[in-house]
């Protein structure tokens, strides 16, 4: 692969100040609103249905995930996909198969490593520096071009790593998402009806979600995989939307699209912790490593200014982290060291690690 031009590492480094200024504003809210989410009333119940399908046959969903060639990508899909590995087996996971839908327009390095689908990027320019805007382009593609054996599909990204093995969550036709606290359709009711006008329903209808993780239907999301492009390209074409949801404007068009096909999703808070905000894995199925996870030699957060130690997936846009990289100094969450740990065992296992792929 050539050297990255000088204008797209500017492009590149702007999208990440962006992301961090973006996560920062969104922790605010999030440290005091976490404390008190719980399951939608209603499927509280979904311990006890879990476990009574035990004993029922598998209800397998493939695994897919957007990928870019770059190698801040790159990395991160090496390791969602060994731990993919680990997982997909072990009792209670009903894990089909994998794909990483590449939206690159060309083969990579990585086609016989990860099972790969190639598909085209938006024409250029047309993403307007926003890469995440290629992510419902890719699933049209790919559900149009590829065969799925499996008739419910994951949602996923680079960043997941499998910590328990997974069932499927959803039921029937009904989709089974993680509700993430800073999707608010009612507090921007104003942009959102622009999409949704009020002949569609009442906001309530559109999920506090967004495609990732969400585990689904193929055949239903062959209905809103299209929807969400459009919409994704007509916010991102609106100034006043665009401005407004920023970073996560694509969260509120799979939302929106899924509400304009009347589809409602069962939120899964165990679904997916976020280090360093979650404290504990437990009983959950995936860690998000989003934010970058700061803390002063004796333990103690430092979320805004870089740590002492520190674990941020962005410190790696040009290189693929070590090996064996430290570990967190005590007292911090069991969340980030397991994170770190698991990170660890990745990268000593997957051959070539060191070559930088």
């Amino acid at each position: 692969m050539g050297r990255a031009s000088p204008f797209f590492l500017v492009l590149l480094s702007l999208g990440f100040f962006f992301v961090t200024y973006n996560l920062l504003t969104m922790v605010i809210h999030y440290q005091s609103a976490e404390g008190g989410q719980e399951l939608i009333t209603g499927w509280s119940s979904t311990r006890l249905y879990d476990s009574k399908r035990l004993s029922e046959p598998k209800r397998l969903f493939h695994v897919a995930l957007t990928a870019t060639d770059a190698v801040y990508s790159k990395w991160q899909c090496r390791v969602m996909y060994y731990w993919y590995q680990k997982m997909k087996d072990v009792e209670g996971s009903e894990m089909g198969g994998f794909t990483r839908v590449l939206h690159s327009g060309s083969p990579d390095n990585l086609m016989e490593e990860i099972p790969t689908f190639v598909v085209d990027p938006l024409p250029e320019g047309r993403e307007q520096g926003y890469i995440v805007l290629n992510r419902p382009w890719a699933f049209v593609q790919w559900l149009q071009k590829a065969t799925i054996k499996e008739d419910y599909i994951l949602m996923a990204e680079p960043d997941h790593i499998f910590v328990n093995p997974l069932p499927n969550l959803a039921r029937g036709s009904d989709p089974a998402g993680f509700p993430f606290f800073y999707i608010k359709p009612s507090e921007n009711e104003k942009v959102v009806r622009k999409f949704f006008p009020e002949d569609k329903g009442p906001l309530t209808a559109i999920d506090p979600i967004g495609n990732s993780p969400v585990i689904i239907q193929k055949s239903e999301l062959e209905k809103i995989a299209p929807t969400w492009m459009n919409v994704s390209l007509q916010m991102k074409d609106d100034p006043e939307t665009d401005k407004a949801f920023g970073w996560v404007l694509e969260m509120y068009a799979y939302a929106i699209a899924s509400a304009l096909h009347g589809v409602r999703h069962i939120l899964r808070k165990d679904f997916m912790i976020q280090p360093p905000w979650d404290l504990k894995v437990g009983n959950t199925f995936i860690i998000h490593y989003t934010y970058g996870c700061d803390y002063s030699l004796e333990g103690k957060l430092t979320y805004g200014k870089i740590g002492e130690w520190r674990f941020d997936k962005r410190s790696y846009t040009r290189n693929a982290p070590p090996r064996n990289l430290s570990l967190p100094p005590p007292g911090v969450p069991e969340s980030v060291v397991g994170l770190v740990n698991m990170v660890n065992e990745a990268t000593a296992n997957i051959p070539g690690w060191e070559d930088g792929r």
